[in-house]
């Protein structure tokens, strides 16, 4: 062994006291790599995690998880509100509690709906509860 790492603290009252991971000779001097032309050359340091390039990767996928998160979601409720505002009257739809109906009439909030024709059996549902119109879907 040519080489002997230490790595301890100096005690005392010393301005240079701290920890130190100088190679050491073997009577404990500390000595550098460049006191000795026969040494390897040191490796290349590594980069950090978090260095250059990777705070874009990171950006980029904040941004993806954005879109995918909140994007998706408030698409759908914009669909949904455009298809509860074109609503109208004789549609088929389909509540998002399953129940199958005509619309009647709708005022504001509120929606009419004939479910039952022989015995003329009405009900009102909140415009939110309509999950489908059927009339306009051709699924």
């Amino acid at each position: 062994m040519d080489n002997i790492w230490i790595l301890a603290q100096a005690g005392g009252n010393d301005a240079s006291s701290g920890i130190s991971s100088e190679p050491a000779t073997s009577q404990g001097q500390p000595t550098t790599i460049a006191d000795d032309p026969n040494a390897p050359p040191a490796p290349p340091r590594s980069r950090s995690p978090f260095g250059g390039s990777s705070w874009i990767f990171l950006a980029l996928m904040f941004v993806m998880m954005y879109l995918i998160l909140f994007r998706g979601p408030r698409k759908k409720q914009q669909q949904h509100k455009q298809m509860v505002q074109t609503l109208a009257k004789n549609d088929k739809v389909r509540t998002i509690g399953g129940i199958i109906g005509t619309v009647v009439d709708i005022k504001g909030d509120e929606v009419v709906l004939k479910v039952d024709e022989s015995n003329n059996t009405k009900i009102r549902v909140s415009a939110s509860a309509i999950g489908r119109n059927l009339s306009k879907d051709n699924n």
